[in-house]
């Protein structure tokens, strides 16, 4: 029983054998104050946000891409393994994707999890490698590759070759801080207040970071910030464009960052094959063509951008002789 998990800050992937993802769902737990016990894990819980009274909270145990309430995350584990599992007996071998920048106290916080959530064996795999082995990439040869996974809290920018990480970069600018600048910028802009989940959506909607306009329009409700009463109105992708336009300016930056401490002869290949994009960020409205103009390379978008890292997560046990970093056993 082989199990592949990417512990994400939006969402957590599961995979499972050769069966490909079995359950992917917001990484959230709902938590009841006074009774002191998880009421919801899961979408049911990421269906509350914003919606819950004063003794229910809703928290997100991963930020950043890492584990930063240990008690909740590892309910929330235990709870989509035993969703995966059932009743099973079996103990699982389980190998968790991680940032590539994680701390070894943040590695312990992840093994722990793992390990009360009954795994018999705990392996832990840097997302970039395991975002080019979903995304179906060759990464054995003697040949450099980029990729640039977005995710929830991170964004990881790595080199490999020969089945390894050669260079690498990681940024907490990705898919939730994009959420907020849409938020601040319509609350400072059009003075609407507007929750997490509507600005979520309006990213996934209207976004568009190459060449926007004013056309394409989205209607949206909120609360006004002097009266305090809803009121509804309509935004352009251009007004999306403005709010995150700092955030893509960082990711490039990432980016070149990477390019500087790369070798030359890896960059005259990713100059030939491009760069690859993976993780729901890679979805936003034309980011291939906004990084590929500004970097001046041709730019990709992975198949199953969302699922490529915990994909490549499960196809570790396969590879595990072969993979020379980015990848570690955790003898328990």
């Amino acid at each position: 029983m082989d199990i592949g998990i990417d512990l994400g800050t939006a969402n957590m992937v599961v995979t499972m054998n050769d069966a490909g993802v079995i359950l992917s769902e917001p990484s959230v737990v709902a938590y009841h104050k006074y009774k002191k016990e998880v009421v919801a894990i899961g979408r049911d819980a990421y269906n509350m946000i914003g919606r819950t009274p004063d003794y229910i909270t809703i928290v997100k145990p991963l930020a950043g891409g890492v584990i930063t309430d240990d008690g909740m995350a590892e309910v929330m584990i235990k709870a989509f393994i035993l969703k995966v599992l059932g009743n099973q007996p079996v103990k699982p071998r389980i190998a968790l994707c991680v940032p590539s920048f994680i701390t070894d106290i943040e590695s312990r916080a992840v093994i722990e999890a793992a390990v009360s959530a009954g795994s018999r064996k705990v392996y832990l795999i840097q997302e970039p490698i395991a975002a080019l082995l979903g995304a179906g990439v060759d990464i054995s040869k003697p040949r450099g590759t980029m990729v640039v996974d977005i995710g929830g809290g991170t964004t990881d920018i790595a080199v490999v070759s020969l089945n390894g990480i050669v260079v690498s970069h990681s940024v907490t600018t990705a898919g939730n801080k994009f959420d907020q600048a849409i938020l601040k910028y319509i609350s400072a802009r059009h003075k609407l207040l507007i929750g997490e989940r509507t600005a979520e959506n309006i990213k996934k909607k209207i976004t568009n970071v190459y060449n926007p306009g004013v056309k394409r329009k989205m209607k949206i409700g909120g609360k006004n910030f002097f009266t305090g009463m809803p009121q509804s109105m309509e935004i352009t992708e251009l007004d999306v464009y403005i709010a995150i336009e700092e955030h893509l300016s960082d990711i490039v930056e990432a980016i070149r960052c990477v390019f500087e401490q790369t070798p030359p002869e890896l960059i005259k290949d990713i100059y030939e094959d491009g760069i690859v994009l993976t993780g729901g960020g890679a979805h936003l409205g034309k980011l291939d063509m906004y990084i590929g103009a500004e970097t001046g390379l041709k730019c990709r978008i992975a198949k199953d951008a969302d699922s490529c890292v915990a994909l490549g997560t499960s196809m570790v046990y396969e590879k595990m002789d072969k993979l020379l970093d980015g990848f570690e056993h955790i003898r328990l």
